[in-house]
Protein backbone atom coordinates (compact mmCIF):
# COMPACT_ATOMS: atom_id res chain seq x y z
CA UNK A 1 0.00 0.00 0.00
CA UNK A 2 2.87 2.37 0.92
CA UNK A 3 4.72 1.52 -2.31
CA UNK A 4 1.62 2.34 -4.38
CA UNK A 5 1.24 5.69 -2.63
CA UNK A 6 4.91 6.57 -3.29
CA UNK A 7 4.47 5.67 -6.96
CA UNK A 8 1.43 7.97 -7.28
CA UNK A 9 3.32 10.85 -5.64
CA UNK A 10 6.27 10.35 -7.98
CA UNK A 11 4.02 10.36 -11.04
CA UNK A 12 2.40 13.59 -9.84
CA UNK A 13 5.83 15.21 -9.41
CA UNK A 14 6.81 14.17 -12.91
CA UNK A 15 3.60 15.74 -14.29
CA UNK A 16 4.32 19.00 -12.48
CA UNK A 17 7.86 19.12 -13.87
CA UNK A 18 6.56 18.53 -17.40
CA UNK A 19 3.96 21.31 -17.04
CA UNK A 20 6.58 23.75 -15.66
CA UNK A 21 8.98 22.89 -18.48
CA UNK A 22 6.28 23.38 -21.09
CA UNK A 23 5.31 26.76 -19.59
CA UNK A 24 8.94 27.92 -19.50
CA UNK A 25 9.45 26.87 -23.13
CA UNK A 26 6.26 28.68 -24.13
CA UNK A 27 7.35 31.85 -22.34
CA UNK A 28 10.82 31.65 -23.87
CA UNK A 29 9.29 31.06 -27.29
CA UNK A 30 7.04 34.13 -26.94
CA UNK A 31 10.00 36.28 -25.84
CA UNK A 32 12.12 35.06 -28.74
CA UNK A 33 9.26 35.72 -31.16
CA UNK A 34 8.87 39.26 -29.79
CA UNK A 35 12.61 39.97 -30.18
CA UNK A 36 12.58 38.48 -33.67
CA UNK A 37 9.61 40.65 -34.67
CA UNK A 38 11.44 43.72 -33.41
CA UNK A 39 14.53 42.79 -35.40
CA UNK A 40 12.49 42.19 -38.56
CA UNK A 41 11.02 45.71 -38.46
CA UNK A 42 12.42 48.04 -41.10
CA UNK A 43 14.03 51.34 -40.15
CA UNK A 44 10.95 53.12 -41.51
CA UNK A 45 8.65 51.05 -39.27
CA UNK A 46 10.86 51.79 -36.28
CA UNK A 47 10.80 55.50 -37.03
CA UNK A 48 7.01 55.43 -37.35
CA UNK A 49 6.68 53.59 -34.03
CA UNK A 50 9.03 56.07 -32.36
CA UNK A 51 7.16 59.04 -33.76
CA UNK A 52 3.80 57.59 -32.69
CA UNK A 53 5.24 56.95 -29.22
CA UNK A 54 6.49 60.54 -29.11
CA UNK A 55 3.02 61.86 -29.97
CA UNK A 56 1.43 59.73 -27.24
CA UNK A 57 4.03 60.80 -24.65
CA UNK A 58 3.57 64.44 -25.65
CA UNK A 59 -0.17 64.14 -24.96
CA UNK A 60 0.63 62.68 -21.53
CA UNK A 61 2.99 65.62 -20.97
CA UNK A 62 0.16 68.00 -21.87
CA UNK A 63 -2.01 66.41 -19.18
CA UNK A 64 0.81 66.90 -16.66
CA UNK A 65 1.15 70.52 -17.76
CA UNK A 66 -2.59 70.93 -17.19
CA UNK A 67 -1.99 69.97 -13.58
CA UNK A 68 0.72 72.62 -13.53
CA UNK A 69 2.63 73.13 -10.31
CA UNK A 70 -0.32 71.99 -8.19
CA UNK A 71 1.31 68.72 -7.02
CA UNK A 72 4.47 70.62 -5.98
CA UNK A 73 2.44 73.40 -4.34
CA UNK A 74 0.38 70.83 -2.43
CA UNK A 75 3.53 69.07 -1.22
CA UNK A 76 5.05 72.40 -0.12
CA UNK A 77 1.85 73.33 1.73
CA UNK A 78 1.71 69.94 3.45
CA UNK A 79 5.33 70.35 4.58
CA UNK A 80 4.60 73.89 5.81
CA UNK A 81 1.50 72.79 7.74
CA UNK A 82 3.49 69.95 9.28
CA UNK A 83 6.15 72.43 10.41
CA UNK A 84 3.48 74.75 11.85
CA UNK A 85 1.94 71.87 13.81
CA UNK A 86 5.39 71.03 15.21
CA UNK A 87 5.74 74.65 16.37
CA UNK A 88 2.21 74.50 17.81
CA UNK A 89 3.13 71.41 19.83
CA UNK A 90 6.29 73.14 21.07
CA UNK A 91 4.28 76.16 22.25
CA UNK A 92 1.80 73.89 24.02
CA UNK A 93 4.63 72.03 25.75
CA UNK A 94 6.25 75.31 26.85
CA UNK A 95 2.95 76.52 28.31
CA UNK A 96 2.55 73.27 30.27
CA UNK A 97 6.15 73.48 31.51
CA UNK A 98 5.56 77.03 32.75
CA UNK A 99 2.35 75.96 34.46
CA UNK A 100 4.33 73.26 36.25
CA UNK A 101 6.90 75.87 37.29
CA UNK A 102 4.12 78.06 38.72
CA UNK A 103 2.62 75.15 40.64
CA UNK A 104 6.05 74.17 42.00
CA UNK A 105 6.78 77.81 42.90
CA UNK A 106 3.51 78.15 44.82
CA UNK A 107 4.21 74.96 46.76
CA UNK A 108 7.70 76.21 47.56
CA UNK A 109 6.28 79.53 48.80
CA UNK A 110 3.81 77.72 51.08
CA UNK A 111 6.62 75.60 52.53
CA UNK A 112 8.81 78.67 52.99
CA UNK A 113 6.00 80.54 54.76
CA UNK A 114 5.49 77.61 57.16
CA UNK A 115 9.20 77.59 57.93
CA UNK A 116 9.08 81.38 58.31
CA UNK A 117 6.28 81.19 60.88
CA UNK A 118 8.17 78.47 62.74
CA UNK A 119 11.37 80.52 62.83
CA UNK A 120 9.43 83.60 64.02
CA UNK A 121 8.01 81.59 66.92
CA UNK A 122 11.47 80.25 67.79
CA UNK A 123 12.86 83.78 67.69
CA UNK A 124 10.45 84.83 70.42
CA UNK A 125 11.81 82.14 72.72
CA UNK A 126 15.57 82.72 72.29
CA UNK A 127 17.63 83.48 75.42
CA UNK A 128 20.70 85.09 73.85
CA UNK A 129 21.66 87.46 71.06
CA UNK A 130 23.61 84.81 69.09
CA UNK A 131 20.55 82.56 68.66
CA UNK A 132 18.45 85.62 67.80
CA UNK A 133 20.89 86.69 65.05
CA UNK A 134 21.04 83.17 63.61
CA UNK A 135 17.23 82.93 63.40
CA UNK A 136 17.04 86.45 61.96
CA UNK A 137 19.45 85.42 59.19
CA UNK A 138 17.40 82.30 58.45
CA UNK A 139 14.18 84.36 58.34
CA UNK A 140 15.86 86.82 55.99
CA UNK A 141 16.93 83.98 53.66
CA UNK A 142 13.43 82.51 53.66
CA UNK A 143 11.92 85.88 52.79
CA UNK A 144 14.47 86.20 49.97
CA UNK A 145 13.55 82.73 48.72
CA UNK A 146 9.88 83.70 48.68
CA UNK A 147 10.69 86.79 46.62
CA UNK A 148 12.64 84.66 44.13
CA UNK A 149 9.77 82.15 43.85
CA UNK A 150 7.30 84.98 43.30
CA UNK A 151 9.53 86.48 40.59
CA UNK A 152 9.79 83.08 38.85
CA UNK A 153 6.01 82.71 39.00
CA UNK A 154 5.52 86.18 37.49
CA UNK A 155 8.03 85.39 34.72
CA UNK A 156 6.28 82.09 34.00
CA UNK A 157 2.88 83.82 33.86
CA UNK A 158 4.29 86.42 31.47
CA UNK A 159 5.74 83.64 29.29
CA UNK A 160 2.41 81.80 29.29
CA UNK A 161 0.53 84.90 28.16
CA UNK A 162 2.99 85.46 25.31
CA UNK A 163 2.87 81.83 24.21
CA UNK A 164 -0.92 81.77 24.34
CA UNK A 165 -1.02 84.86 22.14
CA UNK A 166 1.43 83.27 19.69
CA UNK A 167 -0.50 80.01 19.87
CA UNK A 168 -3.74 81.75 18.93
CA UNK A 169 -2.13 83.52 15.96
CA UNK A 170 -0.43 80.29 14.88
CA UNK A 171 -3.69 78.32 15.06
CA UNK A 172 -5.38 80.91 12.82
CA UNK A 173 -2.45 80.72 10.39
CA UNK A 174 -2.71 76.91 10.30
CA UNK A 175 -6.43 77.16 9.53
CA UNK A 176 -5.68 79.47 6.58
CA UNK A 177 -3.02 77.10 5.25
CA UNK A 178 -5.32 74.10 5.65
CA UNK A 179 -8.00 75.92 3.66
CA UNK A 180 -5.48 76.72 0.90
CA UNK A 181 -4.43 73.08 0.93
CA UNK A 182 -8.02 71.90 0.71
CA UNK A 183 -8.76 74.15 -2.27
CA UNK A 184 -5.64 73.10 -4.15
CA UNK A 185 -6.32 69.41 -3.51
CA UNK A 186 -9.90 69.85 -4.73
CA UNK A 187 -8.65 71.56 -7.88
CA UNK A 188 -6.07 68.84 -8.53
CA UNK A 189 -8.58 66.04 -7.85
CA UNK A 190 -10.97 67.60 -10.36
CA UNK A 191 -8.25 67.76 -13.03
CA UNK A 192 -7.24 64.16 -12.31
CA UNK A 193 -10.83 62.95 -12.58
CA UNK A 194 -11.29 64.78 -15.88
CA UNK A 195 -8.07 63.42 -17.39
CA UNK A 196 -7.74 60.02 -15.68
CA UNK A 197 -9.45 57.95 -18.39
CA UNK A 198 -7.56 59.73 -21.19
CA UNK A 199 -4.22 59.32 -19.41
CA UNK A 200 -4.85 55.61 -18.74
CA UNK A 201 -5.69 55.01 -22.42
CA UNK A 202 -2.58 56.93 -23.50
CA UNK A 203 -0.35 54.92 -21.16
CA UNK A 204 -1.78 51.66 -22.55
CA UNK A 205 -1.07 52.91 -26.08
CA UNK A 206 2.46 53.91 -25.06
CA UNK A 207 3.09 50.48 -23.53
CA UNK A 208 1.88 48.73 -26.71
CA UNK A 209 4.14 50.91 -28.84
CA UNK A 210 7.13 50.32 -26.54
CA UNK A 211 6.67 46.55 -26.87
CA UNK A 212 7.25 46.89 -30.59
CA UNK A 213 10.50 48.87 -30.25
CA UNK A 214 13.84 47.18 -29.54
CA UNK A 215 15.32 47.87 -26.11
CA UNK A 216 18.40 49.74 -27.35
CA UNK A 217 16.36 52.21 -29.37
CA UNK A 218 13.75 52.58 -26.63
CA UNK A 219 16.47 53.30 -24.06
CA UNK A 220 17.93 55.97 -26.33
CA UNK A 221 14.47 57.48 -26.83
CA UNK A 222 13.86 57.70 -23.08
CA UNK A 223 17.31 59.17 -22.46
CA UNK A 224 16.78 61.90 -25.07
CA UNK A 225 13.32 62.68 -23.67
CA UNK A 226 14.72 62.99 -20.17
CA UNK A 227 17.41 65.44 -21.27
CA UNK A 228 15.16 67.46 -23.59
CA UNK A 229 13.59 70.52 -22.01
CA UNK A 230 10.22 69.97 -23.73
CA UNK A 231 10.32 66.18 -23.66
CA UNK A 232 10.65 65.90 -27.43
CA UNK A 233 12.93 63.04 -28.48
CA UNK A 234 11.57 62.60 -32.05
CA UNK A 235 10.89 65.69 -34.13
CA UNK A 236 10.12 66.38 -37.82
CA UNK A 237 11.98 68.72 -40.13
CA UNK A 238 10.32 72.12 -40.32
CA UNK A 239 11.57 74.64 -42.92
CA UNK A 240 14.78 72.69 -43.47
CA UNK A 241 15.57 72.75 -39.75
CA UNK A 242 15.26 70.49 -36.72
CA UNK A 243 11.98 71.48 -35.05
CA UNK A 244 13.48 70.63 -31.67
CA UNK A 245 16.35 73.14 -31.62
CA UNK A 246 15.71 74.97 -34.94
CA UNK A 247 19.20 74.22 -36.24
CA UNK A 248 19.54 73.96 -40.02
CA UNK A 249 19.80 70.41 -41.39
CA UNK A 250 22.24 69.95 -44.33
CA UNK A 251 20.60 68.95 -47.66
CA UNK A 252 22.30 65.55 -47.76
CA UNK A 253 21.04 64.68 -44.29
CA UNK A 254 17.55 65.85 -45.30
CA UNK A 255 17.71 63.40 -48.19
CA UNK A 256 18.77 60.58 -45.84
CA UNK A 257 15.88 61.44 -43.52
CA UNK A 258 13.34 61.37 -46.35
CA UNK A 259 14.60 57.97 -47.51
CA UNK A 260 13.93 56.52 -44.03
CA UNK A 261 16.70 53.93 -44.38
CA UNK A 262 18.61 54.88 -41.24
CA UNK A 263 17.98 56.70 -38.01
CA UNK A 264 19.31 60.27 -38.15
CA UNK A 265 19.90 62.43 -35.09
CA UNK A 266 20.31 66.20 -34.97
CA UNK A 267 23.97 67.18 -34.81
CA UNK A 268 23.12 70.03 -32.46
CA UNK A 269 20.57 68.69 -29.95
CA UNK A 270 20.79 64.91 -30.45
CA UNK A 271 17.07 64.45 -31.16
CA UNK A 272 15.91 61.83 -33.65
CA UNK A 273 14.68 63.56 -36.83
CA UNK A 274 11.93 62.31 -39.14
CA UNK A 275 10.66 63.81 -42.39
CA UNK A 276 7.73 66.19 -42.32
CA UNK A 277 5.54 63.83 -44.37
CA UNK A 278 5.51 61.34 -41.49
CA UNK A 279 3.48 63.79 -39.40
CA UNK A 280 0.58 63.37 -41.85
CA UNK A 281 0.74 59.58 -41.99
Amino acid sequence: MATKKKTEVKEEEVKEVKVATKTAKSSKSETSASVQNQQELSVEDRLKSLYQLQKVMSKIDEIKILRGDLPIEIQDLEDEVLGLHTRLERYTTEIKDNEKKIAAGKNAIEEAKLKLDKKAEQQKQVVNNREYEILSKEIENLELDIQIYEKNINDANYEIENKKSELEALSAHIEEKNEDLRLKKTELDQIIVETKKEEEDLRVSAKNLEDGIDNRLLTAFKRIRKNARNGLAVVPIERNACSGCFSKVPPQRQLDIRQRKKIIVCENCGRIIVDHEMTDE
